[in-house]
């Protein structure tokens, strides 16, 4: 099932704020990639989300997923938890100091995320078909400069 949703032709859109433009986009990715891209792997936006963000910067604590990704610490233990019981990620029983147990992907996970990617890929193609490939790559310079 694919889910289409008309965020470039917004008739109108060009006074309506940022933030809801942006929340458009990210919301008609966010249910295209988990319909045709995490749903069939068992992953949920979140998770993978999580994954994505410790495939870049491996032994983030539990606080520090939490507000990477705006969720409370709460939810993000129970996204890392249920990664930790398929073993795509790893953390230590206990920690020499502190409290926080860094969080990394195994190597179960590395190779599940890497899995994702085309068909992540194939999902932003989609959803950006509507622009030019000038326009696509206008569109992620920018996104990139302001992120």
């Amino acid at each position: 099932m694919l889910i289409y949703v008309n965020i470039i032709d917004m008739s109108g859109s060009h006074d309506e704020p940022l933030g809801y433009l942006l929340h458009r986009v990210a919301s008609a990715l966010r249910a295209e990639v988990t319909t045709t891209a995490l749903e069939p792997v068992g992953l949920s936006f979140p998770q993978y989300i999580c994954m994505r963000i410790l495939s870049k910067f491996p032994d983030r604590s539990n606080a520090e997923l939490a507000r990477d990704t705006g969720v409370s610490p709460q939810a993000m233990n129970m996204v890392l938890r249920a990664l930790e019981e398929r073993e795509l990620v790893a953390r230590p029983a206990s920690v020499a100091a502190g409290r926080s147990l860094p969080a990394k992907l195994t190597r179960t996970g590395r190779d599940l995320l890497e899995r994702t990617d085309d068909g992540v890929r194939s999902a932003e193609q989609r959803l950006m078909a509507p622009l030019s490939a000038e326009q696509r790559r206008e569109f992620r310079r920018i996104l990139a400069a302001l992120g």
